[in-house]
């Protein structure tokens, strides 16, 4: 009778295709999966009895910022509490490599509540380094555009020369062999927004040349959202690289219409025979930096500059004034959401804190700027323009407090509903959380997080596939494996299938559920009782065993693959 590492009894086996589920079990022998169906003979070192519940690949995260909070704590706790198994990094400016001395310099010198050494140069230095530091999860990660450019033009609003374009190609061509995913892009932050369409097709050409992904925060998810996405599809096309959009939405309520058109375009391009995915997280409300709401023009020579314009009394009253007007070739989203619609969520400062968890018209009230009428919820669907002024004072005033740390963010309101479940339908959009992973204790109490940090993945699954059926269960699990798995070129991951690494997840669809809220977000998600990563159990019975069994997952170029 041969015994296994792991053997899995009476589950309910989702294999990562949309097919209907069937009833069987999985044997496990060291990382990978032995067999899967009917296993009449054998025992297990360790046995489940998985009756009445689904077994399924890994969830994998396709949009993380786990880049910092795994230095500090490897066990990935509210993300591994979901299922997911492979943390995908290496958004915009979040990307971990290349650095040169002077983005390592400036890296050290905004570290918020997270404190870490940056003991890397390269990609593939970090991702060692974060690795061999001890991680439950597998990571892989992008270099990006918007990195590649700092390394050689710093925070200049003008195009590369020539030459400086090679440099810039050339450290993609380096990431690209340590094992990037691709490139990603960040369009509306600096340095990235100064990048132009032909800046941007020379950078993805050369992940091209590796089958690797181009994968983009489009330039505008709101008036300009049609034509950002005919950007993403041009970069695509002529670079003859794969391209996906980042957290697929349209943001701003005069906008919300344009989604329809821009699914037509995207699936126009795909019959075409064009690689074009997308991702999303499941709320209405986005985050990001409070600085992100500034001009692009603001944020010119970086950190130090920006705030030298805040305090002039002439680049002030501009930037406030430009944040007060919606359309055209930069977005607001003080304007877009309006002050009521932003819950402020993280600062560096310690006096500025105590402001967390509540909105900026709050806080501009009480520091007697008015920020005009408001509905008695404090993020209502309809606002009044002329309160936008006043708020964007205690806005720049925040921003200038906390020295432009990018610790300094807010929650947005302001998608709609309709459109959620409507991208969530599409069978082309896989899911990512945008953000880090944590654990409701120690340093990251010290913010206050979206709740798509601790439950993005379990919201989909509770409210999207069981309260509403707006897609199946088995859908889900393709959109949550295969999917990302195929686009990422990842082989042996995403599938329950002897072979496969066995990336594994045990949970009760009729328990899955997610707790953090907008005012309270430190709460784990429940309903997921096992977890295992490359063979090795990191949950059991809901709980964290403390492995730390993750590893590096490494794009297409990878020059060390056999």
């Amino acid at each position: 009778m041969p015994t296994y590492d792991v053997l899995i009894r009476n589950g309910t086996l989702y294999n990562g295709s949309s097919k209907e589920p069937l009833t069987g079990d999985v044997a496990i022998q060291g990382d990978t999966i032995f067999a899967v169906g009917e296993i009449p003979d054998g025992r297990g070192r360790i046995e489940i009895d998985a009756q009445g519940m689904a077994v399924a690949p890994g969830f994998i995260n396709m949009l993380s910022h786990a880049q910092y909070s795994l230095l500090v704590d490897g066990r990935s706790l509210s993300d591994i509490r979901q299922g997911v198994t492979l943390e995908v990094l290496g958004e915009g400016m979040a990307a971990q490599g290349p650095l040169n001395d002077a983005l390592k310099a400036e890296r050290q010198a905004q570290q918020g509540d997270i404190k870490y050494d940056i003991a890397w140069t390269t990609l593939g230095e970090y991702l060692a380094y974060l690795v061999g530091r001890g991680v439950s999860c597998n990571v892989g990660s992008f270099t990006s555009t918007s990195l590649v450019r700092a390394n050689v033009l710093g925070y200049s609003s003008r195009a590369p020369n020539a030459a400086e374009l090679e440099q810039m190609r050339a450290l993609v061509r380096q990431a690209m062999e340590e094992g990037a995913l691709g490139i990603s892009s960040s369009l509306i932050y600096a340095p990235d927004c100064y990048a132009d369409t032909q800046e941007l097709i020379a950078l993805a050409q050369v992940v091209g040349e590796y089958k690797g992904l181009y994968i983009s925060h489009i330039r505008s998810e709101g008036s300009r959202f049609l034509e950002a996405l005919e950007e993403l599809i041009t970069i695509s096309r002529e670079a003859e690289c794969a391209a996906e959009i980042y957290h697929l939405k349209v943001s701003g309520k005069a906008y919300w219409h344009k989604l329809e058109a821009g699914i037509a375009r995207v699936e126009s391009a795909r019959a075409a025979g064009m690689r074009i995915t997308a991702d999303m997280y499941n709320y209405i409300a986005s985050s990001t930096s409070l600085a992100s709401n500034f001009p692009a023009w603001a944020h010119e020579g970086g950190r130090l500059a920006l705030l030298a314009r805040l305090q002039a009394p002439a680049t002030r009253e501009r930037i406030k004034q430009e944040m007060a007007v919606t359309g055209g070739e930069w977005e607001s989203h003080l304007a877009a959401a309006g002050p009521e619609n932003i819950l402020l969520s993280g600062f560096r400062s310690e006096k500025l804190k105590p402001l967390m968890g509540r909105t900026l018209a709050q806080v501009a009230a009480e520091r007697g700027k008015p920020a005009g009428a408001s509905s008695p919820d404090a993020r209502a669907a309809v606002r009044d323009t002329a309160s936008v002024p006043p708020a964007g004072e205690t806005l720049i005033d925040l921003v200038v407090e906390d020295e432009g740390s990018p610790s300094a963010g807010a929650i947005y309101f302001k998608m709609s509903e309709d459109n959620v479940r409507r991208q969530i339908a599409l069978p082309w959009v896989s899911f990512g959380s945008d953000s880090p992973s944590l654990a409701p204790e120690g340093v990251f109490l010290q913010s206050h997080p979206h709740p798509r940090a601790y439950g993005n993945f379990a919201r989909l699954l509770q409210k999207y596939v069981r309260a509403e059926k707006v897609i199946t269960l088995s859908e889900a699990i393709r959109r949550l494996t295969s999917l990302p798995a195929s686009t990422l070129k990842l082989q042996r991951r995403g599938t329950l299938r002897p072979s496969s690494f066995a990336d594994v997840v045990i949970f009760d669809p009729a328990q899955v559920q997610e707790h953090s809220t907008f005012d309270h977000p430190h709460q784990l998600a429940t309903g997921m009782s096992h977890v295992f990563v490359n063979g090795v159990q990191v949950l059991r019975d809901g709980e964290h065993t403390g492995a730390l069994p993750g590893r590096v997952m490494r794009g297409p170029g990878w020059r060390g693959r056999s």
